[in-house]
């Protein structure tokens, strides 16, 4: 288990490359009147900008260069797409489920990447304001997170046809079980990480339903014609595959020390 769940961090980085190459790709077509990829709007040199960030943020978590750092910055620009531009969409359109469920993955993933930096050892040196005003933003990581999959299983609800029709009918169960199974998951997990109790394993089978939910339902999707043209569909799949590499993170920051106590007690 150990070993399959301190791959979240390489997986989570390969989604941020992902997101950075198909801004950068998106940018030369990008206009007012069509969104780029789904966190920001389609202004070019805005998509350029935010693709080079991405990407050198998904180099320094992988190769372990400034990597508490470059997730904390990360983290915080998630965010920061989440107050500029989800929120407004967010309360002109509040009963939407499609513009609340982009703007709570924003959300997720951004306090996926603050998750990821409590994980990491901290720098000594590091002004006491500052190093304060960090430990409290990444703390802030797991209680976002929880609240993103809660509702994310309320949503699941709400288009609950639509969830159906997605799950593969080869897959054993029908769609109507597993679609029930993923929201009751969903909301499970959440109360699960923001009460403390059984937090690992929700947090690890949350992330393996996530990364087997972008090898089974948006691998094949991505990689058919004409879905391989469309930016939407390669969005969706590496946002499941954030969101399964940083739950799987989460996890991995839960494990406990030498003390019994988890190393999340230490960020």
């Amino acid at each position: 288990m150990e070993t399959v769940l301190k791959q979240g961090r390489l997986l989570f980085a390969i989604a941020m490359a992902e997101f950075g190459i198909e801004n950068l790709i998106c940018a030369r077509t990008a206009h007012p009147s069509m969104p780029v990829i789904p966190f920001l709007p389609s202004y070019s040199w805005l998509a350029y900008l935010t693709g080079l960030a991405l990407l050198s943020a998904a180099v320094c978590i992988a190769a372990n260069i400034g990597a508490r750092l470059a997730a904390t910055l990360l983290g915080i620009l998630f965010l920061l797409f989440d107050l500029l531009i989800q929120v407004s969409r967010v309360a002109a359109s509040p009963w939407d489920v499609g513009i609340r469920t982009c703007a709570f993955e924003t959300l997720a993933i951004g306090s996926l990447a603050l998750i990821l930096a409590g994980s990491l050892p901290a720098k000594a040196g590091v002004a006491g304001f500052w190093q304060r005003a960090a430990k409290a933003l990444i703390l802030s990581g797991r209680y976002l997170f929880a609240v993103s999959a809660i509702i994310f299983g309320v949503d699941h609800y709400l288009v609950f046809g639509l969830i159906v029709s997605l799950v593969p009918s080869w897959i054993p169960g029908g769609g109507w079980f597993w679609a029930n199974v993923t929201a009751i998951a969903f909301i499970a997990a959440g109360l699960s990480i923001s009460i403390h109790w059984l937090d690992r394993w929700a947090a690890a089978l949350l992330g393996l339903m996530f990364v087997l939910w972008f090898l089974v339902l948006h691998a094949p999707r991505v990689l058919s014609l004409p879905r391989f043209y469309n930016p939407d569909e390669w969005s969706s799949a590496f946002i499941a595959l954030a969101i399964g590499g940083g739950s799987w993170v989460l996890a991995w920051s839960l494990r406990p020390n030498s003390s019994g106590r988890s190393s999340d007690s230490r960020s």
